[in-house]
């Protein structure tokens, strides 16, 4: 079987997509479902991802036995290789009595130990996205073969336990393996080059079309945040994916009169340390600028020390709301985040932000951002 061709434009190359180990999951255990439902497993199988992208995967080591069956498909990260790139996924799916179908984690996936995640502590790192997935398949596979009993469907990683090392699964208190993760199905290229080349280019665009004042977003949680929560027209918006110090640099060299920057708080926190390229690979100071932020503010040792061990900001915002301190500690933040962003933007570019996160809604502004958020209303 070729590689799975499907490519994107990210500056001004091409790049190959790949598929996400929930992708993986759910197509071998569309084949696994085959071969005991109907006796036959095809060389490969066709899953349709959320994003609307269909991918063919390649079954692979089927085996079968007295009321199950199983296979692998191999993990493609297309142009973008990471810890899991080429490992083997496997499905096994058993009929038992229940109606249901259910899912489970077997060798090498790993088990949530903390509360905050995906999946509640004791289950295994199988995001719902590719939960949902693997159910689709399940339902389908059931249709076809005119069975209406249950299923059990076990995804087991065998080099799971080892690739985990390489990953931030250990820090977030999931252990034993890997995670399936997986919104979108498809693995979109993270070429660092071809993204900043990528950047500039919306900005040449904006600035080129006339555009003087832009909102910039990290990605799709702030552009929805955006459009949706904030009621900003972007008729005059850019991207700059982990990228912000040089979205910032580019939009300034290129004479923008105004800056808006709306991101998360995952993101802008990293940003308000000096942490201009947001990528979890560079920078991942989000525990130590939020318990830092909190000890200013008049935080004791254990809400401090509790806020360092949060495994996400939105857990973080959680344990400020008890403590009384979620208002000036995002004050704090914001600015903190004011400076650097000036600082970084220089004299000639009016520079403010605004940051979120999707439980929380609006957490903090810098002071002129409800001036800059006014230029950029719909008409």
């Amino acid at each position: 079987m070729g590689t799975f061709e499907h490519y994107i434009s990210v500056g001004r190359g091409r790049l190959r997509c790949g598929y996400t180990t929930g992708t993986c999951a759910a197509a071998a255990a569309r084949g696994a479902a085959e071969l005991l439902l109907t006796g036959e497993m095809p060389a490969l199988v066709r899953v349709e991802t959320p994003a609307g992208i269909h991918v063919e995967a390649e079954l692979l080591e089927p085996a079968s036995g007295c009321g199950w069956a199983s296979c692998a498909v191999r993990k493609d990260g297309g142009d973008d290789p990471d810890a899991t790139h080429g490992t083997l996924i496997f499905a096994k799916v058993e009929k038992t009595k229940a109606r249901e179908v259910t899912i489970e984690g077997g060798v090498g996936v790993g088990r949530v130990t903390r509360p905050g995640l995906d999946q509640p502590v004791g289950e295994a790192a199988i995001n719902h996205v590719p939960r949902e997935m693997i159910l689709r398949q399940m339902e389908e596979v059931r249709r076809k073969a005119g069975y209406s009993e249950g299923l059990r469907v076990e995804i087991s990683v065998p080099a799971g336990e080892e690739l985990a090392k390489r990953t931030f699964n250990p820090r977030l208190g999931i252990t034993g393996g890997i995670s399936i993760l997986g919104t979108s199905g498809i693995v979109r290229p993270m070429s660092e080059a071809a993204l900043i080349d990528s950047l500039r280019l919306e900005l040449d665009m904006q600035a080129a079309a006339g555009a003087g004042d832009i909102v910039v977003t990290p990605g799709n949680y702030g552009e929805h945040f955006s459009r949706e929560v904030l009621h900003l027209s972007l008729d005059h918006w850019a991207t700059c994916s982990n990228y912000i110090g040089e979205a910032i640099d580019h939009a300034a060299g290129l004479g923008f009169r105004s800056f808006l920057l709306v991101g998360h708080l995952g993101k802008l926190c990293k940003a308000a340390a000096g942490n201009m390229n947001t990528h979890s690979r560079v920078s991942d100071a989000r525990r130590e600028t939020l318990a830092a932020h909190t000890a200013l503010c008049g935080g004791d040792r254990t809400v401090v020390e509790a806020v360092f061990l949060a495994i996400t900001t939105d857990e973080a915002v959680d344990i400020l709301d008890r403590a009384g301190l979620r208002e000036p500690v995002m004050a704090s933040l914001a600015g903190a985040l004011d400076q650097r962003l000036k600082a970084r933007a220089g004299e000639d570019m009016d520079i403010e932000a605004i940051f979120f996160s999707n439980k929380h809604g609006i957490l903090g502004r810098t002071p002129g951002a409800e001036r800059l958020a006014a230029l950029h209303a719909p008409d």
